[in-house]
């Protein structure tokens, strides 16, 4: 895919691994649409991007559906066509399945599940239009489960299912669908603050440059799956 001048839209885009996505694309050329919860950090994240022509934010929440719809709706108006989907919007709560609250799975669900489906409803004919590509950001606890992690689990394996079903869908428009997996990233998820100590961790530029390759490409080909791990486990 020729990327200058297209348009992203990153869920989940004001920090942490969206932030760094969409601060690449734009160095890349693209325009770029974040949208969050918080309008408070959307701002902050425009200041960071700079650039006012090429960014554009807007407040949505995925586990809405007709709050994406609008959000969509605010994007095509601002940039008249959406090439990438990034659905990237994701929390996580870890508990013994006997302590996890009710609330915290459907938290999970709704948003790392759910919201992946609703942004895609919410783009789709948008994405057929430019023969676009969507793309949902996973984990590798997608695959591989453990302790405490039983809700976290359950969503993100059920992302990876929901995107590999989707991609087959989407291929007769000429649509790319791949999910990634990372492990470990260096960002403020599971109430994590950043620091030195997070060097060997895989850097939120470093998804960016992964989503970069991957639009770039050949159109023959799909990567549909793309795990990605830290190259050297943490030696503390």
């Amino acid at each position: 895919m020729e990327i200058q001048d297209k348009v992203a839209y990153i869920t989940g885009g004001s920090k942490g691994i969206g932030l760094g996505v969409a601060q690449v694309l734009l160095d890349a050329g693209m325009c770029v649409a974040i949208s969050g919860r918080d309008l408070k950090s959307l701002q902050e994240a425009e200041k960071t991007l700079g650039n006012p022509e090429r960014v554009f934010s807007v407040v949505s929440d995925v586990t809405e559906p007709t709050a994406e719809i609008r959000a969509v709706s605010m994007v095509l108006d601002r940039f008249g066509q959406i090439d990438l989907v990034l659905a990237n919007a994701g929390v996580g709560h870890f508990a013994p399945i006997d302590e996890l609250k009710l609330e915290s799975w459907k938290q999970m669900i709704d948003t790392n599940l759910s919201g992946a489906f609703y942004t895609l409803k919410a783009t789709v004919e948008a994405l057929k239009r430019s023969k676009g590509y969507y793309m949902t950001l996973a984990s590798l606890a997608g695959t591989n489960f453990f302790a405490q992690g039983a809700g976290y689990n359950a969503s993100k394996f059920g992302v990876v299912g929901f995107t590999q079903a989707a991609m087959l869908d989407l291929r007769p428009y000429d649509i790319k669908v791949t999910t990634i997996m990372p492990g470990s990233v260096a960002t403020y998820f599971n109430n994590n603050i950043p620091d030195e100590s997070d060097a060997w961790k895989i850097q939120p530029e470093d998804i960016g440059q992964l989503v970069l390759d991957l639009m770039r490409m050949h159109p023959r080909t799909l990567p549909s799956k793309v795990e990605v791990r830290p190259s050297r486990p943490d030696k503390k």
